[in-house]
């Protein structure tokens, strides 16, 4: 765990909008605190923020924006109550044009801005798709949860985040420049190392790198993911979790906890 913190991130991401991830974030954070848990539900969702409106509550006087540029001094300075007991709240105004942009110094302040939150638990919803911040907190979890539809797009786009998040990684840790050129090569659907899957990745650097491949492969033995299908009507729509959950062992060599499902409602 970062920076010494004694709560537990849980990050909510996934590939595409409109998936759910807001209604996940929000429904697990308030099922928390009706447990008695100590929560703060955190909508990182850069550039379109609404998470508010979920809760049924105002845009908080203070926001993550705040904290970035010398408003605010102490996260707790961002933390709003809910009409929900033990369930607070810090939100995201939209309104700096940079704000979907930050660079890893703000990112670094934001990620120890949450490991300072003074909950329990800390959920963080993230916005729709592949972008470096986004990437980057969704790594930083203790828990990493994805949320995808029954949908030939959702399920593309999650492929894609998941290849991204777990590159990303992997990048994060190596410092020998030959292996980072294989990375970032090996993320381009182009390479022409005949690269198309992690597994192929960590193949290739058992022959070539047999350390750093060893290493690789130890790594990816404590990258776990959990994965939620949303608005599922079928018996197949359920299964598909089961499917990704199948990809992610045979072509990602990492393991995907699939949580269950959320039937579709009209409501």
């Amino acid at each position: 765990m970062l920076y010494g913190a004694s709560n537990t991130i849980w990050t909510v991401g996934g590939g595409k909008g409109g998936v759910g991830k807001s209604f996940v974030s929000s429904g697990l954070a308030i099922c928390l605190s009706k447990m008695g848990k100590s929560v703060t539900l955190v909508d990182l969702d850069l550039g379109g923020a609404n998470l508010h409106t979920c809760l049924g509550i105002k845009i908080p006087p203070l926001s993550i924006s705040d904290l970035l540029v010398g408003r605010a001094t102490y996260v707790k300075q961002l933390m709003t109550e809910t009409e929900n007991p033990h369930l607070s709240f810090i939100g995201e105004y939209n309104d700096s044009l940079k704000i979907a942009n930050i660079n890893s110094s703000e990112r670094n302040r934001i990620k120890q801005a949450l490991r300072s939150i003074p909950s329990r638990y800390v959920i963080v919803d993230l916005g729709a798709g592949t972008s470096e911040s986004t990437i980057d907190f969704f790594n930083m979890a203790d828990r990493k949860l994805v949320v995808a539809t029954p949908e030939p797009t959702s399920v593309e786009n999650l492929y894609r985040f998941l290849k991204t998040a777990f590159y990303t990684t992997l990048l994060d840790t190596q410092i020998d420049k030959n292996v980072h050129d294989v990375i970032n090569t090996a993320m381009s659907s182009r390479s022409d190392l005949g690269i198309q899957t992690p597994r192929d990745l960590v193949n290739y650097l058992n022959l070539n790198y047999p350390d750093i491949g060893r290493a690789i492969q130890a790594m990816i033995g404590d990258y776990k993911i959990n994965l939620i299908i949303n608005q599922t009507r079928t018996k197949s729509d359920i299964e598909l979790g089961y499917g990704i959950k199948s990809v992610c062992h045979k072509y990602f060599g990492f393991e995907a906890n699939y949580l269950g499902n959320i039937d579709h409602d009209n409501a």
